[in-house]
């Protein structure tokens, strides 16, 4: 049992290093260097925190999408999150934060089946048409993302958000060691597939 133990650990601290190793060099962590790209997607995540208040990992990437645009890194926002239910929709919550900080219609796509981040990811390419991307979300979860960007064939950078530290983050970094390891398999194992296609919606880049 703890030989076990041992070899799932290492395969888990190995599947880490290699996700880290191979998208290290394509994240930026200053907003004003970030790669300029015509699509921004943002991946969405709960409004509210776990312990209650405004979700501080929501907030920075709202700011961060509204600025960026502004900074004209980003023509275009795709949003793409959870809406599964009519009581539970991220990509309409992220639409209404945006339009209030002033950003366009025009500038914005929402995408209510990014389940997960690989559903968003694979939508971006098969449904949207999106080749060239800058991923806006926090440090952490960059390396997966951009691991799977690379195995679907996008040209995908990392835009890093900053984020204060808050009470509960040790629970997502150790989720996402595990959600690391588990991309490995969906990748090249079991042949993930999205929950939910449907029909091309290529996205109208309204250019600054």
């Amino acid at each position: 049992m703890t030989a076990l133990v041992f070899l799932i650990g290492g395969a888990i601290l190995a599947a880490n290093i290699w996700i880290v190793a191979r998208t290290q060099d394509r994240i930026e962590s200053d907003l004003f260097l970030c790669s300029a790209e015509p699509v921004g997607l943002v991946f969405g995540t709960s409004y509210w925190a776990r312990g209650g208040g405004r979700n501080p990992y929501y907030t920075a990437r709202i700011d961060a999408a509204s600025r960026l645009l502004r900074l004209q890194r980003i023509q275009h926002l795709l949003l793409s999150g959870d809406n599964r239910t009519r009581f539970y929709n991220e990509p309409v919550t992220m639409w209404r934060d945006l339009r209030s900080a002033n950003v366009r219609n025009a500038d914005m796509t929402l995408d209510y089946a990014g389940f997960s981040t690989f559903d968003s990811l694979v939508r971006a390419q098969k449904i949207f048409d999106v080749d060239r991307v800058l991923l806006i979300t926090q440090d952490w979860h960059l390396p997966r993302a951009l691991f799977i960007a690379d195995a679907l064939g996008l040209n995908a950078k990392g835009c890093a958000i900053p984020t204060y530290p808050t009470a509960g983050t040790w629970r997502l970094r150790i989720r996402e060691w595990l959600a690391r390891a588990g991309t490995l398999g969906d990748l090249y194992l079991w042949d993930r597939q999205p929950y939910f296609l449907g029909p091309r919606e290529p996205l109208q880049v309204t250019p600054f």
